[in-house]
């Protein structure tokens, strides 16, 4: 199980800095990329080397490093939040998230947003890793969601993707199906969206066909079911993660999700070596993992 933690974790960050060149661009697939890119100089991340994540990988690792401490309160990652905010290391967060950061420095009680954006879909990861059961997470993870997201469908959004992981690394035998039916109690809507993504994969409709109804851009009703399509139809492609971060549109959070995934799946031995070793700060995130793990995954 700790080969499954440091992949959902280090997965997480190799797609966040595969899809972060891409970011806001259109789909580039026939033209497939499979190493790291540097940003254009034009592109918001253009400050960022190659190998480099976002902010989805800055504010998982934030939370996660909370619950190693055992500091961890929705208060806490609050002012961690305004911290990264104040300091400006986050990088290239969307308006939800800078909205809500505002919000907390002005020191707004309810600083959440109504908005549906992915934004706070990365809080799924660390806390599929710290809890095992599905209230706890549903309870836990919603309250955290609400510190920049009001907005149920962000927090379904957020709640598939942690269900995803969970079951996955409780051997599920088919964990997105049953992420999917548990989150349709919180949002019929989104779930409808994820089924039709994946009826679109079992027929094996083209990336480019399924982009025109599916959709790429920040709204949990596009970002989570192009997600499971990608995960359904490429998820054992040796171009998987290739593939998920030149999709278009919100490419990192899209790409991160999909990296969790496949880590989850098949462990970090399974994942490329090439990008295991050009990414940014490596070792840091193997150590958070395994930390995790100790701490809250070995009784599993």
């Amino acid at each position: 199980m700790e080969n499954e933690y440091r992949g959902a974790m280090l997965g997480a960050a190799i797609g966040d800095a595969l899809g972060m060149p891409y970011e806001t661009t259109p789909a580039s697939l026939r033209h497939l990329r499979t190493e790291y890119v540097k940003p254009s100089r034009i592109h918001p991340n253009s400050g960022l080397k190659e190998g480099c994540y976002t902010d989805d990988t800055q504010i998982a690792l934030a939370v996660s490093e909370l619950f190693i401490s055992g500091n961890y309160s929705v208060k806490s990652y609050t002012e961690r939040l305004k911290e990264l905010y104040l300091g400006k290391q986050l990088r290239f967060p969307d308006g939800t998230i800078l909205s809500a950061c505002r919000h907390i420095v002005a020191g707004d009680e309810n600083p959440g947003c109504f908005s549906d954006t992915a934004g706070c879909v990365p809080l799924g990861l660390p806390f599929a890793l710290v809890y095992s059961d599905t209230p706890a997470i549903k309870e836990k993870l919603t309250e955290a969601c609400s510190v920049t997201h009001s907005s149920p469908a962000a927090h379904a959004g957020a709640l598939w993707f942690a269900l995803l992981l969970r079951y996955t690394l409780s051997h599920d035998t088919e964990p997105l199906y049953h992420a999917t039916k548990e989150m349709a109690k919180v949002d019929e809507k989104l779930a409808g969206k994820i089924d039709l993504a994946i009826n679109y994969a079992e027929e094996g409709i083209s990336p480019e066909s399924a982009l025109q109804t599916i959709g790429n851009n920040v709204s949990v009703y596009q970002t989570i079911p192009l997600s499971a399509y990608l995960i359904l139809r490429y998820g054992e492609d040796i171009n998987f993660l290739n593939i998920a971060s030149q999709t278009g549109g919100n490419t990192d959070t899209t790409a991160f999700i999909c990296g969790a995934w496949a880590g989850a799946e098949f462990g970090a031995s399974g994942l490329p070596d090439d990008l295991l070793v050009a990414l940014e700060n490596r070792q840091m995130i193997e150590n958070i993992a395994k930390r995790l793990f100790y701490k809250f995954g070995s009784t599993d």
